[in-house]
């Protein structure tokens, strides 16, 4: 097993690094993968053998769904015992997404799954594109002792290896799309790969991996705002079916203090409705209690966020409620980090 060449798949789900431009037309089209070393050359001189897999009908990552992160894992899990890694190529709009889901969606993961994604096409004169591929595949490859350095999901863009559930997307413009606000980079690229072992997931277990595609999406988001109507807030926290929300406080996990504000809050969580307080900052920590404007947030109480990103804090919510989590631990379990995903 050890003298192995390392075995990547490729899972292409759409999103503009897998499109190359037409010149005469100017169009975007989504090239054969089957042809991607004609494509990227370069490919030849990695130490490892590459497959790839496409979505029927690519699509734009604005589109992704829920159908869509279980088709990904499907994939994964039923090729998980013919490859060493997988590398999900993704639009970068919703890429953070769908790494939060995946990490939760794939326990007991010992094998690297990195998304990636690009700015440019991968025949624009500029392009991002073949960088990101080309090193992702290098991350996905490594091994030491038999055994896969990285075991979790990860995002990697623009010389940096995240881990998923920790990335938010920055900038639409830049090639430095994606940061980790409130965790260290796992990985660079420069002259060599260099990677910060002391920050990648311990494995907990030697369990086999559990695909869990049960997820339930009747959940929300409440972003606060100065002046926020008490009517909206009132009518949202009554939808019918809804089972989990997030709510966007500010700084470290303050609303406003009005009676109606508390009221409405308290009689959601009363009604069963789980409230999981991240903050609007993007970085940064939920510390519930330390200023008077939390004080009755905690004592409702609310679920304390911590430093959780929003699109993870959504993906547990999914994950959580799909597994049918009894009410009286699911407050419990969401404050525990369970990949990684908060301190």
């Amino acid at each position: 097993m050890k003298n192995k060449t390392p075995q990547i798949l490729l899972i292409y789900t759409g999103g503009t690094i897998g499109m190359v431009r037409e010149y005469d037309s100017g169009s975007l089209r989504a090239f054969n993968f089957n042809n991607l070393v004609q494509q990227i050359p370069e490919l030849y001189q990695l130490d490892c053998t590459i497959h790839s897999v496409s979505f029927s009908k690519p699509i734009d990552s604005s589109n992704m769904n829920l159908s869509h992160w279980k088709q990904i894992a499907s994939i994964i899990e039923k090729q998980y015992s013919d490859y060493d890694g997988f590398v999900v190529l993704h639009g970068s709009d919703t890429m953070s997404y769908t790494a939060s889901a995946l990490s939760f969606m794939l326990e007991n993961l010992a094998k690297p799954v990195i998304l990636t994604g690009s700015q440019l096409p991968i025949g624009d004169l500029r392009t991002d594109a073949k960088e990101n591929l080309i090193t992702s595949i290098q991350f996905a490859s490594l091994r030491e002792g038999g055994q896969a350095v990285i075991q979790e999901v990860c995002l990697y863009f623009e010389n940096k290896l995240f881990r998923g559930n920790r990335t938010t997307k920055m900038n639409a413009e830049q090639f430095e799309a994606f940061d980790s606000p409130n965790y260290p980079a796992l990985a660079y690229s420069g002259v060599h790969l260099s990677v910060q072992r002391e920050f990648l997931l311990k494995k907990q277990s030697r369990k086999a991996l559990k695909v869990h595609l049960k997820l339930d999406n009747r959940i929300g988001i409440l972003k606060l705002f100065p002046g926020i109507h008490e009517q909206w807030v009132s009518a949202l926290l009554q939808t019918p079916g809804l089972k989990a929300l997030v709510l966007e406080s500010y700084g470290a996990g303050n609303a406003p203090t009005e009676p109606w504000m508390i009221h409405a809050l308290k009689e959601a969580v009363d009604r069963g409705l789980h409230i999981v307080n991240v903050t609007q900052c993007r970085g940064g920590s939920v510390l519930m209690g330390q200023y008077e404007t939390s004080v009755e947030l905690a004592q409702i109480p609310l679920i304390d966020g911590k430093d959780i990103t929003t699109e993870a804090a959504l993906a547990k919510l999914m994950y959580l409620l799909g597994s049918r989590v009894s009410s009286n631990s699911f407050k419990t379990i969401f404050e525990a980090s369970l990949r990684g995903e908060m301190a």
